[in-house]
Formats: C-alpha cells, sequence, structure tokens
C-alpha cells in the first residue's frame, strides 16, 4: 500500500486505471471491490491478533471467533471461484456477462450450490452490505458500530440467507470492533476522518454502477433470489 493511502483510496486508484467502457460489468474491477472487503477482514484479524499476541498459536481461532475466520474463507473462496474462471480465458471472461453466460446457457450449472454465479452474487451482496454499513455508519454518528452492522444486515443480507446463516452472523455481530477501531482500520496514516469520508463516497460513486449492473444481469437470469442454507 502507498504510504499514507487508506486501502478505501488505494482501492479507488486501482479502479482509475480502467477506461470507462472497461468499467462496465469488469470482471477485474469487480474482483478489486471484493478484494477489498477481504483486506479490512484481514486487518481487523491481525489487529486482533496482535492484541493478543501473548496467546498460543492454537487459541488464535477462538479469541478472533471461528464464526469470523469461517466468514473471511467464505468471501475468499467466493473470489477464488471468479478468479479461476477468469484466468481459463482473460479475454473471453473480462465481462461478468460471459461468466455468467457461460454456466447459465453453456452449462447449465449457474444454481449448483459451487457455482461461478452464485459467488458472484454473494460478493454482490456483501459489496452492497459494505457500501450501507458505511453509508449508515456517517449518517448515525451517535450508533454503535454493533448497532450498525446489525441494522444494515437486515436491509440487506438477511432476507437471502437461510436460519443456519442467520445464526451465524448474529454471532458474528456480537464480534464487531468499536466504532473508532474500524475507522482506524479504513484511515490511511496520513488521513483524518473528513479525508476518510470523502474516500467513501467517491469509492461509492465509481464502484455502484458497477454493482448495479451486476445485480441487474443476475435478475435478467433469474438468479437474483437464491438463498443460502
Amino acid at each position: 500500500m502507498r504510504q499514507g493511502w487508506s486501502c478505501i483510496r488505494l482501492a479507488m486508484e486501482e479502479l482509475s486505471l480502467f477506461k470507462p467502457e472497461e468499467k462496465k460489468m469488469s470482471t477485474l474491477a469487480f474482483l478489486g471491490a471484493s478484494n477489498l472487503l477481504l483486506h479490512v477482514l484481514d486487518e481487523y484479524i491481525c489487529l486482533q491478533l496482535y492484541a493478543s499476541s501473548s496467546i498460543a498459536f492454537f487459541d488464535i481461532t477462538d479469541k478472533i471467533g471461528p464464526t469470523m475466520m469461517v466468514l473471511r474463507q467464505d468471501i475468499q473462496r467466493n473470489i477464488e471461484r471468479v478468479e479461476e474462471t477468469y484466468m481459463l480465458d482473460p479475454n473471453l471472461y473480462s465481462s461478468l456477462e460471459e461468466i455468467v453466460q457461460k454456466e447459465v446457457v453453456g452449462e447449465g450449472s449457474a444454481r449448483q450450490d459451487d457455482s461461478c454465479c452464485r459467488s458472484i452474487l454473494w460478493l454482490a451482496r456483501s459489496i452492497t452490505f459494505s457500501l450501507a454499513l458505511l453509508d449508515k455508519l456517517d449518517k448515525n454518528p451517535e450508533s454503535s458500530l454493533e448497532q450498525v452492522v446489525e441494522e444494515t444486515y437486515n436491509g440487506t443480507l438477511k432476507p437471502w440467507h437461510g436460519w443456519i446463516s442467520s445464526a451465524a452472523y448474529k454471532v458474528a455481530i456480537k464480534l464487531v470492533p468499536g466504532r473508532d477501531i474500524l475507522i482506524r482500520l479504513l484511515m490511511g496514516q496520513e488521513q483524518d476522518y473528513d479525508d476518510l469520508k470523502q474516500d467513501i463516497k467517491k469509492y461509492a460513486s465509481v464502484i455502484q454502477p458497477l454493482l448495479d449492473d451486476t445485480h441487474q444481469l443476475l435478475r435478467t437470469h433469474e438468479l437474483d433470489r437464491l438463498k443460502s442454507a
């Protein structure tokens, strides 16, 4: 990461390398936004490990919370599934539309549990959740992060979760850090909170069109209402 830059500003810089026409349904741009989620989660886990450096290695999972580790692994698995498909033919699968078409039309596998379409769907939902969370966090400065996460979850991810996933998220919500910790994770070394808010607004304006197109693509193929267990 560039010195003093926040992870969000770095993500914006990477997206700026795409021409406007290249960002539409871009697999790489979508993966970049997804990897930002993973990066923030990893930063949180590292912070927890640093704060608990005296515990034994085999106690790390207990300290962080097995649910948090499962959530992290789930996002990573979805990213890897999309990356693997993209690497089969980077020119052909440079667009998410081609990846979806491959499974919907070519293979008929789009609704399978391990399909790339499901991975795209859940990554899109996770990005939507993260943008809504950041917006609500800014607009509700008096609310705790736990309150904001729960409200955002109820309005974005919960409708698509079965009882197993809902139960896991209820546990995860109890493990979220304080507002100040999240803000420190997101801010660059030379930033203040106002800088961070501007970065978030700019990032949302850049990634939202890609997100809207992705959701529309999934709706077109009737994949937008798939649920988890």
